[in-house]
């Protein structure tokens, strides 16, 4: 059962803070191993040489921001976003800080890599936009692609908080793997097996309804929430409007080579497809490039010119363009974001920057988030935050404030205890 809607007098006083209820839709980009905020958006010129490496910042359209110079397809775009430069927590494990990143909440092991998923994890932003809205006209209503995130380091291999948690299974984001940039790629979850037609899927969903009729001993939970997972697949793989939203060969060539012919920049093309749809919440994880990602503890330097930012460039400028271009940007969230950030002496035997929770950068956009602007500053060699620090809890709570749900707002987990939904506060100040 949905939650009883909070009380009149809790919306009305909700829907007086800045920003509550901005975003019909969200899109986050994960940017899963940790981005150094020196070598993107919050450059030091002026430190020491083994600080401030060997990128050059350049203008950008806002006023007084610079940004690295490999960004060259969002510096012109600055205008449509705010940087934020005083992210922080310490929390120095890529598992752990994923789970609070994705979800805004703890996990139930904290500062370990060593904790594999589990239903006690708190469930993904996705997954509560899923239990609180339902299906959107037979679409998901929370996809991640194109992969679970997981680091081959970790004892724990994949990272927590990527699932519905102690919601239950149900509430899972859809998971749509492969690489898209790829002429034979196909959604697979959306595949009929061999020789199976929309026709004869209708036959046996019919068949197991029968069965399932029968099965009285099941336990009345057990049963609804299988029932309801069933009646998902059944929808996804027999909705043609279902597979024309995941249907990429209907964007141009132009289009598709504005994102990049890549993993990552034809995920982003999807997400957008799909946030065109209606998919309310929509995740595009760093995708497995062999290479450890964004986790740059050797050849920081190389690793970002080449492989990491121009792909993620191009695609968060061609997304933002596009949300913008086709009025959408007003009410979609775009976050941009890693678990945290890079320490800020560079290692000198090997050219690396190792794991740095204290101080870091995002991106946040879109749904009346202040255009053109830059939230908090980082002390001289971003270590630290000189003033207005946001936590990944505060910037999870900015999330859900924007998507319309209430402080205060719990949910019932498998057992029916209740957990709160907010496990920070909503930045306000980052809206208009």
């Amino acid at each position: 059962m949905l939650p009883a809607p909070p009380a009149a007098s809790a919306q009305h006083t909700a829907s007086q803070i800045p920003g509550f209820g901005t975003a019909k839709r969200c899109l986050l980009l994960f940017m899963w191993g940790g981005p150094s905020q020196l070598d993107t958006f919050d450059m030091k010129p002026a430190a020491p040489l083994e600080v401030r490496g060997e990128f050059r910042p350049i203008s950008t359209a806002t006023p007084g921001l610079r940004i690295c110079e490999h960004f060259r397809h969002l510096a012109p775009l600055t205008d449509l976003v705010t940087v934020i430069r005083s992210l922080s927590h310490d929390d120095p494990a890529h598992l752990s800080s994923a789970h609070t990143t994705l979800t805004g909440q703890l996990p139930p092991v904290n500062k370990s890599d060593d904790e594999p998923p589990g239903r006690n994890d708190s469930p993904h932003f996705g997954a509560l936009i899923s239990r609180l809205h339902g299906l959107p006209g037979g679409l998901p209503a929370s996809v991640t692609m194109p992969w679970k995130t997981l680091h081959p380091a970790a004892p724990g291999g994949v990272a927590p908080g990527q699932t519905g948690g102690w919601l239950g299974a149900a509430a899972d984001p859809m998971l749509v793997t492969g690489d898209p940039s790829r002429p034979d790629w196909t959604v697979p979850a959306l595949d009929l097996l061999d020789g199976l037609d929309t026709q004869r899927l209708n036959h046996r969903k019919a068949l197991l309804s029968a069965i399932e009729s029968r099965q009285l001993n099941l336990a009345e939970f057990a049963t609804t929430s299988m029932t309801q997972q069933q009646q998902e697949a059944f929808r996804l793989l027999s909705s043609p409007d279902v597979r024309g939203a995941f249907d990429l060969t209907q964007e141009s060539a132009d289009t598709r080579d504005r994102y990049g012919r890549n993993i990552h920049g034809q995920c982003v093309l999807l997400a957008r497809r799909l946030l065109e749809h209606g998919v309310p919440f929509v995740s595009v994880n760093w995708h497995n490039d062999g290479q450890n990602f964004w986790d740059t503890h050797g050849n920081n330097f190389v690793r970002l010119k080449r492989d990491l930012i121009p792909p993620a460039d191009q695609a968060l400028a061609a997304v933002l363009t596009d949300l913008r271009d086709r009025n959408m940007l007003d009410d979609t969230l775009v976050v941009w974001v890693g678990e945290f950030g890079r320490r800020p002496q560079i290692t000198a035997a090997n050219a690396g920057r190792e794991h740095h929770p204290f101080c870091y950068s995002g991106l946040i956009a879109g749904a009346g988030i202040h255009r053109g602007g830059v939230y908090g500053a980082s002390d001289e060699i971003a270590r630290f935050p000189a003033d207005n620090p946001v936590s990944p809890r505060d910037l999870g709570a900015t999330v859900l404030h924007a998507l319309g749900i209430p402080q205060g707002l719990t949910l019932n987990d498998l057992t029916g205890r209740p957990h709160p939904l907010y496990g920070g506060n909503p930045v306000t100040a980052l809206f208009s």
